[in-house]
């Protein structure tokens, strides 16, 4: 089994359909060979996710929940208040949700680079780039 770097650059792509194709690149599901219980998914390292889009009021009506453990520690957060600090967690968070949640979705996770800017430190694996496809609107919205 050959795992292939792929690179996706997220500027002005829309969250939800980066992240659902990242998924199945991760799960290794387009490949002829796909098992369900085998890591054959590639390596994808995500660019410039700090200029991902989301549509409607997501970016302040869109909650991320938390809670530390102890007694009224529940934290809330919006993508843009998680943008200022850390935007390649928005990212992350989308694809961790499309991914199964068991030890092998755990384990898939870490094929998983997102990097906020346009540079990132795996030149050495000889990445190819990835473009994903055309995302066409349609002309009733």
């Amino acid at each position: 089994m050959t795992k292939k770097w792929l690179v996706i650059n997220a500027a002005n792509q829309v969250l939800g359909r980066l992240a659902s194709q990242v998924a199945v690149l991760i799960r290794g599901k387009q490949k002829s060979y796909f098992t369900p219980h085998v890591d054959c998914g590639d390596q994808v390292i995500i660019i410039n996710a700090d200029q991902v889009r989301l549509t409607g009021k997501k970016w302040s009506n869109k909650r991320y929940i938390t809670h530390t453990g102890y007694p009224g520690g529940q934290r809330v957060k919006t993508p843009l208040s998680l943008k200022k600090t850390c935007p390649d967690r928005i990212v992350e968070h989308a694809v961790r949700g499309m991914l199964p949640k068991t030890r092998l979705g755990r384990r898939l996770l870490n094929n998983l680079f997102v990097y906020a800017g346009a540079t990132h430190p795996h030149q050495a694996q000889k990445p190819t780039p990835f473009n994903p496809p055309a995302q066409h609107h349609d002309a009733k919205h």
